[in-house]
């Protein structure tokens, strides 16, 4: 059996005017903030397809949807990871489990994992048990912690065959 493990990591920075999108979720920051970026600056979702990505050592997501494209502005996360999952299924590979943790002061994001893990593993075609989803905050330390931006870690493993 062939085995390959990838990690993934990602961050946005906090702006006003922007919807707060975490794992496909809408979610209300207390201050009406937003993560920024070309896409839906989904960090949550972006970090998975870059472990995914980077288990098969293909690149990253700017690799596939460059920034500067504007084809992909606003583009849901998602969507996007379903084409990053037909990458790694076209290669011979399925994805074994992925598991990821955000780390966000605000807002309390637990009232919203079980969303979250329900909606990227229903688009991975996985069983919810497959997708893990943790958050912590940053104990008020660095970019995350001045509530500057959020981030995630990711880390996928996949199987060959």
């Amino acid at each position: 059996m062939q085995l390959r493990i990838g990690n993934g990591y990602d961050i946005h920075r906090l702006v006003a005017c922007r919807p707060l999108i975490l794992g496909g979720q809408h979610l209300d920051h207390p201050d009406g903030l937003g993560l920024d970026g070309h896409s839906d600056a989904d960090v949550l979702v972006h970090a998975i397809m870059d472990a995914l990505l980077g288990a098969l050592s293909l690149g990253d997501i700017g690799k596939y949807f460059p920034p500067d494209d504007p084809q992909w502005k606003g583009a849901d996360s998602l969507v996007l990871l379903e084409q990053v999952v037909a990458l790694v299924q076209e290669r011979g590979w399925s994805v074994v489990n992925v598991d990821s943790v955000v780390v966000a002061e605000r807002p309390k994001l637990k009232p919203h994992i079980e969303a979250m893990r329900a909606a990227i593993a229903s688009r991975m075609d996985l069983d919810a048990d497959q997708v893990g989803v943790k958050a912590t905050t940053n104990e008020k330390l660095g970019a995350e912690g001045r509530e500057e931006g959020i981030s995630c870690h990711a880390v996928a493993l996949l199987q060959k065959g």
